[in-house]
């Protein structure tokens, strides 16, 4: 099969490669997929550059946890009747070698979800880290069912899927985007109110939130931990709670007697490390949003599997806003 693959951590235009590998084949309580597109996250950037100074876990390396194709073999233990499935997939790098840039991956059956037909296979390999991320920071504090959510970042790729899960979920959802391109995406996910904050201060945008909760909101899902706690604090409800992913520095400042006061409960989320019946669930709640409306997550950039190199040059770069994907097919 043609696969991308490195052997070293590194800039892509040194350690990435494209050739022959030869084509996987499911064990027990697996499936075989058929890739037609690979979705590139900032976690399989940071993984090539050994960003948090781990090592390289494989001696060769097949990037990307997520993306989606057509089930062509099973393993033992599968019904044959999944031969032929559009489906999704999400964990094929993690804790495993070889992902999703490549014509063939191997997941556990249950790493593999029915993909809806209307669905395309491009959202498809958009799906899985922040769609199941997103997931459990809506729903880790309890079910979001009438209660008010501020997504913050609610145009990136997991703020996406959160305003969705949460709409989807009956929540009440605020989000919070930087430009004015940004308040469409998080509107067509299912925001039902959008603060641009690119030209606000930080008082003015606690105060749009605090004018439509005044007892401040039951819950954050936070993609910048380190910017914005402070902020968070300020706008939650006693007893309210912060589900967050991402910060921008390693050792960030928290205002600890504030969060103290008001019974904060912070809640810091790692998707690799998910229960197994959390992903499931999540899964299922991902498809539910699409057959419910929900377009899925805004695509940047499509390139060819003998483009990688250009591809993550352009995720680390942050050259291309939204989602950026392979197109392996």
């Amino acid at each position: 099969m043609k696969a991308a693959w490195y052997e070293e951590t590194g800039p892509p235009e040194d350690v990435l490669r494209v050739g022959e590998l030869g084509d996987p084949v499911p064990g027990e309580g697996e499936v075989r997929i058929r890739i037609v597109s690979s979705g590139i996250n900032p976690g399989d950037v940071k993984k090539r550059q050994d960003a948090f100074g781990v090592g390289l876990a494989f001696p060769r390396i097949v990037p990307h946890s997520d993306g989606a194709g057509v089930i062509d073999a099973v393993g033992p233990g599968v019904y044959e009747k999944r031969i032929g499935e559009r489906v999704w997939c999400f964990g094929a790098q993690s804790y495993r070698p070889f992902g999703t840039a490549a014509e063939f991956c191997v997941v556990p059956t249950d790493q593999a979800v029915e993909l809806p037909d209307d669905v395309s296979f491009e959202i498809g390999a958009c799906l899985g880290i922040p769609g199941l991320t997103a997931y459990r920071a809506v729903t880790v504090a309890g079910d979001p069912k009438g209660r008010n959510l501020l997504i913050q970042g609610g145009a990136g790729a997991v703020g996406q899927c959160a305003v969705a899960l949460a709409h989807s979920l009956e929540a009440f959802v605020i989000a919070t985007v930087r430009t004015e391109a940004d308040v469409e995406k998080a509107k067509a996910a299912g925001a039902d109110e959008v603060i641009e904050t690119g030209s606000l201060s930080r008082d003015d945008m606690n105060s749009s939130v605090l004018g439509l909760f005044p007892e401040g909101v039951d819950h954050i899902v936070e993609v910048a931990f380190h910017t914005n706690i402070e902020a968070d604090e300020t706008v939650l409800r006693l007893g309210g709670s912060i589900a967050t992913f991402a910060s921008g520095v390693p050792d960030p400042k928290i205002p600890f007697w504030p969060l103290v006061f008001k019974n904060v409960s912070v809640h810091f989320l790692g998707s690799d490390d998910f229960k197994v019946e959390t992903k499931i669930a999540g899964a299922r709640a991902i498809n539910r949003a699409l057959t419910g409306g929900w377009d899925g997550p805004v695509i940047g950039a499509s390139f060819g599997l003998g483009e990688i190199v250009a591809a993550h040059q352009a995720v680390e770069n942050r050259e291309i806003k939204d989602r950026v994907v392979l197109q392996v097919v």
